[in-house]
């Protein structure tokens, strides 16, 4: 398990747990079968840039920026980077406010906190170390699965809804649908992904030339790591929408805006137990979520500008891609402070941010060095699954 894994959990943060909240007090175990529609969607898009990364050795913005005019390129990074510090306002926020519910202490003095320890590991500590750590952050996902044990669920009707889908023409079921999607397929997490590809060669060391084209061995790897990082959300995603429809819907607390609502609201309704899984699972996210959208945004200005720029150097060697993370995290900071909404309704435009033009060109014309054996993308798939996100 490598960049798939990681990619798929750091999907469900802190914002994307308030969009699954929201959808499971509101409408119940009406959207459960949402995760059945995103998985294959998922799965599709972030395999696409998955071999993007493994057969070019480089990531998605640096073949966008070599075969694609600039416009295109700083104008799907421009978008990236404005959404990810919205999302980084977002879950910083989410785990202050889950740390104030433990311990009292007031959320605007965790933000910062949590800010400077994140860019001190991002910093300080190598690359192969903060894998493992994203890697074991994983399991604090299996929360959402534990808590849903607490909350006395419906199966008979949580499963029948799941394989039979519940569709309202109300705009408020409809606005869910979209702020699910949004949320699920997420643009940072196809820069994300591609990039640790390239960084999972260079760890073996392997130069540019080295790293041009793929065994079929090693895209069965990618494959199966990737299939089983985009089940794993969206199992999670399904656990957060069934515990707070079984126990906030069911008891007529529909008017959820954020994660830390959820957590308060389900104390009294399903106990203890799940009330602390449910918030130390918003810190947990947070600490993967925040590292992985500040880094896309470092490899996607980076890769844009052809600047130097890894996880695995060191920041005197690679100045310009930690200055582009600290100013990420500074501007998710500001926002805090600033009084921003943070409800995840602010992100929607996640699902839109990278132009699909330019990465259905890039699949359907790859670069000369990738033959067709080695997992070239295919168009017809990646054109229908951006034909749906925009429908």
């Amino acid at each position: 398990m490598g960049p798939g894994l990681i990619t798929g959990a750091a999907d469900d943060d802190p914002s994307g747990i308030s969009t699954y909240s929201v959808a499971g007090a509101a409408y119940g175990y009406a959207t459960l079968w949402v995760a059945l529609l995103t998985f294959p969607l998922m799965a599709a898009i972030q395999l696409m840039c998955a071999r993007l990364g493994m057969v070019t050795g480089r990531g998605l913005a640096a073949a966008v920026r070599i075969y694609y005019p600039r416009w295109v390129l700083w104008g799907a990074c421009s978008i990236l980077v404005v959404a990810n510090v919205i999302n980084i306002c977002a879950d910083l926020g989410g785990m202050a406010e889950a740390t104030q519910i433990i311990t009292g202490i007031r959320s605007l003095i965790w933000i910062p906190f949590y800010a400077l320890f994140i860019l001190g590991l991002l910093f300080w500590i190598s690359y192969k170390v903060i894998a493992n750590i994203f890697k074991w952050l994983t399991l604090v996902l299996f929360a959402y699965v534990v808590a849903s044990l607490y909350a006395h669920v419906d199966w008979r009707q949580a499963l029948a809804v799941t394989f039979v889908p519940h569709l309202e023409w109300s705009r408020g079921f409809l606005a869910v649908l979209v702020a699910i999607l949004g949320t699920t397929i997420s643009p940072y997490l196809f820069s994300w992904q591609a990039a640790e590809e390239v960084e999972e060669e260079r760890a073996k060391g392997r130069t540019l030339a080295e790293r041009k084209g793929a065994t079929t061995g090693e895209l069965r790897t990618a494959h199966a790591d990737t299939i089983a990082g985009m089940l794993f959300s969206n199992l999670i995603m399904y656990f957060i929408i069934l515990t707070t429809a079984a126990t906030l819907n069911a008891h007529g607390q529909t008017n959820i805006a954020t994660a830390r609502q959820a957590a308060e609201a389900l104390r009294p309704l399903a106990g203890d137990g799940a009330y602390l899984l449910f918030t130390l699972g918003l810190i947990g996210t947070g600490m993967l979520g925040v590292p992985v959208l500040v880094g896309s945004c470092a490899y996607a200005v980076a890769e844009g500008a052809a600047w130097r720029g890894s996880m695995a150097d060191k920041p005197r060697s690679a100045r310009k891609f930690y200055a582009v993370m600290a100013v990420a995290m500074a501007l998710g900071l500001a926002l805090n402070y600033a009084g921003f909404e943070r409800r995840k309704n602010a992100v929607l435009v996640g699902g839109y941010q990278w132009p699909p033009g330019a990465t259905s060109d890039l699949a359907r014309h790859p670069p000369n060095q990738q033959p067709e054996s080695h997992g070239q993308p295919s168009e017809c798939a990646l054109t229908q699954i951006f034909r749906l996100g925009h429908l």
